[in-house]
């Protein structure tokens, strides 16, 4: 990863490299220069299969980070591209015509976390959530609980545990 690293980072302004192992690691890249990067990636080191777009909602910085995983399977390495967007207004330029697979992780993202991606076929059609009025779900402001409290009717006979005390239980009736 650290060859690819020095190679790319000849061609490319890249930020903070981070390796997770031999065969998998982790770039920073600013928004402006993901589109060519990735066409290098593809196009002239090998890596031809997108895996898996996602996002990380990092709210106290006001940021979201979109990655964007990548496969090059003749050598068996794994590249994770990492892009910062702003939270307000989040919108990222699609990547469908690179890897057509992105559309789908595109519409994910804008349905779950509110993140535009201008020009993907079908970015604003319903996906998972028909009829959906509420913020993103997966933005960390959304409130899971007061959702469900305020949305889904209590049922009798259910109970609220906490795990560690619950599995303790479990495990050692006697109390022990």
């Amino acid at each position: 990863m650290r060859t690819l690293y020095a190679e790319l980072n000849k061609r490319f302004p890249l930020g903070e490299l981070t390796v997770q192992r031999e065969d998998l690691g982790f770039i920073t890249v600013e928004r402006e220069h993901l589109r060519a990067l990735l066409l290098h990636l593809r196009d002239l080191e090998g890596f031809t299969h997108l895996v898996l777009l996602t996002a990380v909602d990092w709210m106290e910085e006001g940021i979201f980070q979109l990655t964007y995983l990548l496969s090059d399977r003749k050598k068996r390495r794994d590249l994770g591209l990492r892009v910062m967007i702003a939270r307000d207004g989040a919108s990222m330029e699609t990547v469908h015509d690179v890897w057509p697979t992105a559309a789908t992780y595109q519409r994910e993202l804008c349905e779950m976390f509110g993140i535009d991606f201008p020009d993907s076929p079908g970015v604003h059609d319903p996906f998972i959530l028909e009829g959906w009025t509420d913020i993103p779900p997966y933005r960390r402001e959304f409130d899971t609980k007061k959702y469900a409290d305020e949305t889904f009717t209590h049922r009798a006979g259910r109970e609220t545990n906490d795990p560690a005390e619950y599995m303790k239980k479990q495990l050692y009736p006697d109390g022990a």
